[in-house]
């Protein structure tokens, strides 16, 4: 007797996704709040959203060294959080990847944006689909808003280590100057005294 041939179980009908559809004069800050069904860490660039590709292992390993180096090294008054976004202008919120800002900026759990004159310090690690916005749109926004310090971070291409370029706004032309390009340590003075080991990317924290 033969055996009985397996088949493909039915497949499943999924419900469609529908794109949301953006009103004539583009998404307003307030609007990624309520939009239904995003994917996690939407952005809102002159009032269109930007999706976020998948993280890259240096990407997130690079923002946990961020992360955990500047909260380790703040004074008392500084809180430091990951991925949240800031409400530049109405048509303007994006996701820095790491955030720097004083403890009472903070409302509440159900907190989901943070005011640009509240940002002390801005990081984007630059990923491959975001050189051009955090290179270049990102920044004059940033500034434009009073934002006072920012870091871009990219991979070093022979050694894949963390390069962070440190700017600091003028705010006679609200525009960016930059202070400073570190390799492998990096070492400043303000927003206040930090220094990171850049080497340590694939350490586990503690080690």
């Amino acid at each position: 007797m033969s055996a009985a041939l397996e088949h493909d179980p039915e497949p499943v009908d999924e419900p469609e996704y529908r794109w949301p559809i953006p009103p004539a004069e583009g998404w307003t800050a307030d609007d990624l709040d309520r939009i239904p069904g995003l994917p996690p860490h939407t952005e809102l660039i002159d009032g269109s959203l930007v999706f976020i590709s998948p993280q890259t292992a240096f990407h997130g390993r690079c923002m946990r060294l961020l992360e955990n180096r500047l909260l380790e090294q703040a004074p008392d008054h500084l809180d430091v959080m990951r991925e949240m976004t800031v409400k530049l202008d109405s048509r303007n919120r994006p996701e820095p990847d790491v955030l720097v800002f004083p403890v009472d900026a903070n409302t509440g759990p159900a907190q989901t944006w943070y005011e640009p004159e509240d940002i002390v310090l801005a990081v984007e690690v630059v990923s491959a689909d975001s050189r051009e916005r955090d290179r270049e749109v990102k920044p004059r926004k940033y500034a434009a808003a009073g934002v006072r310090h920012l870091w871009r971070v990219e991979q070093d291409g022979d050694k894949g280590l963390p390069v962070v370029y440190v700017y600091e706004l003028d705010p006679a032309t609200r525009s960016y100057a930059l202070t400073g390009i570190f390799h492998d340590r990096l070492k400043v003075s303000v927003p206040y005294d930090i220094d990171i080991d850049l080497t340590a990317i694939d350490r586990r924290p503690g080690a």
